[in-house]
């Protein structure tokens, strides 16, 4: 009885806002339209599970709802101009950890991401590369090779660039990368005196990016949690982070303009 009330209420109060809401999304965009856009924008959607719970629902809605708002959020970033976006789309955590059943469900949801971008044109009008990385030995083999063809389609495009961070690390990506640097140096082909930051980075999994100035500009995170979860320790060492409050499944485009805002107003000194 309490939910249906509060559910009414809230449908109630939708009505009645949404002509302020408008307003305001409009004040908010001539606030931003003028100012620097960011380059490379990489999101942690955090809160599917818990926004299912408050409402009574399975987490396996909440993340079928968090793919849905997920695909709003990219014509968002699209229209403002943003070039690279990197989504963390499960940790190594999240494929060790959560049960059988979350992670089947979860596979099957980027399964049919791949599908649907692949199928869609906006891949090809926009010249949009997209790559996916992390342990991907982790991932099923109808997975992995829905994978390989979504990169293969997409190889050649240089526009703009959509990473997938899947079964993903930070602190497993630099081993992995200095296992690899360390077996070079070992076999020859690459000098002790001449490790430094950019050649480490080519062995980062996002060496397909061409350096320090395709690194996050922007990281936003959802849910009000204030961590960044082991998520690109590496590249991230001068982006501006932003927390927002809101679950990831009701992220809303003054949400997103809010963090674009925030972007603006700061001085980046790259630790200058």
């Amino acid at each position: 009885m309490f939910k249906d009330v509060m559910w009414r209420l809230s449908k109630y109060l939708n009505i009645v806002l949404k002509p302020m809401y408008k307003v305001y999304e409009r004040w908010l965009w001539f606030q931003i339209a003028e100012g620097p856009i960011p380059k490379h924008v990489a999101i942690i959607p955090d809160g599917n599970r818990r926004w299912a719970r408050k409402l009574g629902k399975s987490v396996m809605y909440g993340h079928d709802i968090g793919y849905i708002r997920l695909k709003e959020v990219l014509k968002w970033l699209w229209e403002l101009g943003i070039k690279i976006i990197t989504i963390y789309a499960m940790s190594y955590e999240n494929c060790v950890h959560r049960s059988e059943e979350e992670r089947r469900h979860l596979f099957n949801l980027i399964d049919q991401a791949l599908i649907d971008l692949m199928n869609s044109n906006i891949l090809h009008e926009k010249r949009v590369r997209v790559r996916v990385f992390g342990r991907l030995d982790m991932i099923p083999a109808g997975l992995a090779e829905k994978v390989r063809q979504v990169e293969e389609l997409t190889k050649d495009y240089e526009d703009m660039c959509i990473n997938v961070a899947l079964c993903y690390g930070g602190r497993q990506e630099i081993i992995d990368a200095a296992v690899k640097m360390v077996n070079d140096v070992v076999n020859g082909r690459v000098d002790i005196n001449d490790i430094n930051e950019k050649l480490f980075s080519k062995y980062l999994y996002t060496s397909h990016l061409s350096g320090s100035s395709d690194e996050p500009d922007l990281v936003m995170r959802t849910s009000g949690e204030l961590r960044l979860s082991n998520f690109l320790l590496w590249q991230i060492a001068y982006s501006e982070l932003y927390f927002c409050d809101v679950f990831w499944p009701e992220f809303r485009k003054i949400d997103l303009w809010r963090a674009i805002r925030s972007y603006q107003m700061r001085e980046r000194r790259f630790g200058k």
